[in-house]
């Protein structure tokens, strides 16, 4: 429980900040990006090297591409049946299917299960829902888009360049090397600032405005996101018998709230930017509920 209130309680003061204009606009992204460019990339450094490689290390990756494979084909059916508009499409085919994998996903699963999950969340999150989102999200956000053009190179780019995925290539490299203490000490160190940065900065950009008729994409990116989703990766696992930590992890990961990345990612692409952003803050309070929910399914 105080696992919890320490995660409402962080997340409160970034809303609280962003009410009483104490910081300026920008800091959610200097928060975001040191989260990405430091944080991120030590808590890689620091605890994939750690992994036993077995067929565990898969079960994140092959239940992340699977929800997000079948979120999205869902998206894209209802959204034909409903005869969304095509800003209105592209925007959920980004915020209801691309989940927030590390900026809550982290704090919300160690809650969960301790530190031994970190290693799988850090494959879930990176080999999963980061490579869908330079991939995926970047075709989704071009496609959708009338204004933005892109190739193969573009997105070979943005992977190659990702400090969190350039930090995994070289800790798949460096497993089962002990780092000098002195290293240790630092990447500890940096990586204990990823759960307080990260949920400042979610704080800091929930928005709640919502008008009428924005209610049925409303509506269906949460029924996605947060309910589809999971009972997807149960089926999977289900499906496979996969009854072990990592599978439990990837049903978690995949119950998480929409991803801000996404919904910034909409935002610049001209995607109906003002609901997906009331998107990801009702998603992210109602996923606390959700997730649980799913927490005791598969206990």
């Amino acid at each position: 429980m105080e696992n919890f209130f320490y995660i409402v309680f962080m997340m409160f003061i970034g809303y609280f900040l962003k009410r009483t204009n104490l910081f300026e606009d920008h800091i959610a992204v200097s928060l975001n990006k040191f989260v990405i460019f430091i944080s991120l990339p030590a808590i890689i450094l620091l605890q994939i090297p750690k992994l036993q490689f077995s067929f565990d290390i898969l079960i994140p990756v092959i239940i992340s591409w699977s929800v997000i494979g079948i979120s999205a084909l869902i998206v894209l059916f209802i959204s034909r049946l409903m005869l969304f508009s095509k800003e209105i499409t592209g925007m959920l085919m980004l915020v209801a299917v691309l989940t927030n994998s590390s900026f809550l996903g982290l704090p919300i699963i160690q809650a969960y299960y301790g530190s031994k999950a970190l290693p799988y969340i850090m494959v879930y999150d990176q080999l999963g829902v980061f490579l869908a989102l330079a991939t995926y999200g970047t075709f989704v956000s071009a496609f959708y888009s009338a204004t933005t053009k892109i190739t193969p190179s573009i997105i070979a780019y943005k992977i190659v360049t990702f400090p969190p995925f350039i930090a995994l290539i070289i800790a798949l490299f460096l497993n089962g090397v002990t780092l000098p203490s002195s290293i240790d000490l630092l990447l500890n160190s940096l990586s204990a600032t990823v759960i307080p940065l990260a949920l400042v900065a979610v704080g800091l950009q929930l928005k709640f405005k919502l008008s009428k008729h924005e209610l049925k994409p409303f509506s269906v990116a949460l029924l996605v996101k947060l309910i589809i989703a999971p009972v997807i990766a149960i089926v999977i696992c289900y499906i496979f018998s996969w009854q072990n930590l990592a599978a439990k992890v990837s049903i978690l990961e995949s119950a998480m709230a929409p991803m801000i990345t996404a919904a910034a990612m909409a935002s610049m692409a001209g995607l109906a930017s003002r609901l997906s952003s009331a998107i990801v803050g009702y998603g992210v309070i109602l996923s606390f509920f959700t997730s649980y929910i799913f927490y005791l399914l598969i206990l």
